[in-house]
């Protein structure tokens, strides 16, 4: 038996952003990013990837349908900073400059095995009357910088964001308004 360094675990990620609901809006694209803790390394597969823009489907849900594909590796040597995916939706306004219509984020699960996340998305709002006219009228909307944000605490404690409450939907039974579909499969 060797007596080394410290003995190290690996989780491998594999899955899809399957849809979303965003009722209001139609042309989105998503992006992905993994936040972890500083014990853990990423050792294949990409840590963050951009979809392809997609329309809503012409059924009674109006879905948008990404089937977007996720595969990575990790390594650790503890479970501290498990690994959170954060998806980030995007697409045009009326004046057809790109803006975030969502921001979510979820730990990638703890147990082996299909599991199925359903996301509520969020997006930062003005603090001031002035500053939501004047970003509106000037086609930009409030924003992270960096939106790995979304997954930490720190900082965050002064922010004002606008919730996408899901509303009652008539006898549709799809997934709630401003929500986004991840499932994780066992390779």
């Amino acid at each position: 038996m060797a007596a080394g360094g410290p003995s190290v675990f690996l989780l491998m990620v594999n899955g899809q952003v399957e849809s979303a609901q965003f009722p209001e809006f139609d042309n989105l694209y998503c992006k992905y990013c993994f936040v972890y803790g500083q014990d853990w390394a990423p050792t294949a597969g990409l840590e963050e990837g951009i979809s392809q823009i997609t329309s809503k489907s012409r059924d009674a849900c109006h879905a948008l349908v990404w089937n977007f594909p996720i595969d990575i590796t990790f390594k650790s040597t503890n479970p501290f900073g498990w690994p959170q995916i954060v998806l980030s939706v995007y697409g045009p306004d009326v004046f057809g400059n790109d803006v975030v219509r969502g921001y979510g984020a979820v730990h990638v699960p703890f147990s082996p095995g299909r599991h199925k996340r359903t996301i509520p998305m969020f997006v930062p709002e003005s603090t001031s009357k002035l500053q939501k006219f004047t970003s509106w009228f000037m086609g930009r909307r409030p924003e992270y910088t960096d939106p790995k944000v979304v997954a930490q605490g720190e900082g965050r404690e002064e922010e004002n964001t606008e919730a996408e409450i899901p509303k009652a939907a008539g006898v549709c039974l799809c997934p709630s308004p401003a929500q986004l579909t991840l499932t994780f499969c066992p390779q």
